[in-house]
C-alpha cells in the first residue's frame, strides 16, 4: 500500500471497516435494507479499473469474487450485483450487494431509492465480525 493512499470521505462517512485484503479495504455500507460490501483497492489516485496495474487488476478480480462468496454467505441472498460506477465517488471502488426479490428496490439497481436506514450498533457489530470472519476462513 502506498503512504498516500485514504478513503474518500464520502466513503469514510457512509461505511464502516471490515478489513483489509491484499489489495482492498473492505468496507460496509451502512445501510440495513441491503447487505453490501465495498472493495477500495489501496492506489492512491485510481478512479478507473484501467488505472491498476495488469497486476492489480487480476488481484482485484480475485477479491471481487471471493467477497461475493462472502456476501452469499452472509446474507443468502437472491441476486449479488457487482458494480464499479464512481459517478459520486471518484476513487476507484467495487459495489458487491445482497439482493432479495423482497427487498425494496427489487428489480432495479439500489442507488436512488429511499432512505439509507443505518445498521442498530448490535446488528452493524454482529455484520462486521461475521464478514471479517468469512473473509479469514476463505
Amino acid at each position: 500500500m502506498s503512504e498516500d493512499f485514504s478513503l474518500d470521505p464520502r466513503l469514510i462517512a457512509d461505511t464502516h471497516a471490515v478489513g483489509d485484503l491484499a489489495l482492498c479495504s473492505v468496507l460496509l455500507m451502512d445501510d440495513a435494507r441491503f447487505p453490501w460490501l465495498i472493495l477500495v483497492p489501496r492506489r492512491p489516485a485510481a478512479s478507473e479499473l484501467t488505472d491498476l496495474s495488469d497486476a492489480d487488476a487480476a488481484t482485484l478480480t480475485g477479491e471481487i469474487r471471493l467477497t461475493i462468496k462472502v456476501i452469499q454467505a452472509l446474507a443468502k441472498p437472491d441476486k449479488v450485483n457487482v458494480a464499479a460506477l464512481g459517478n459520486v465517488v471518484a476513487q476507484l471502488h467495487v459495489h458487491v450487494i445482497a439482493r432479495f426479490r423482497s427487498d425494496p428496490a427489487w428489480p432495479d439497481p439500489v442507488w436512488g431509492r429511499g432512505e439509507r436506514k443505518p445498521y442498530p450498533p448490535h446488528a452493524r457489530a454482529q455484520i462486521l465480525e461475521r464478514a471479517a470472519q468469512l473473509f479469514a476462513d476463505a
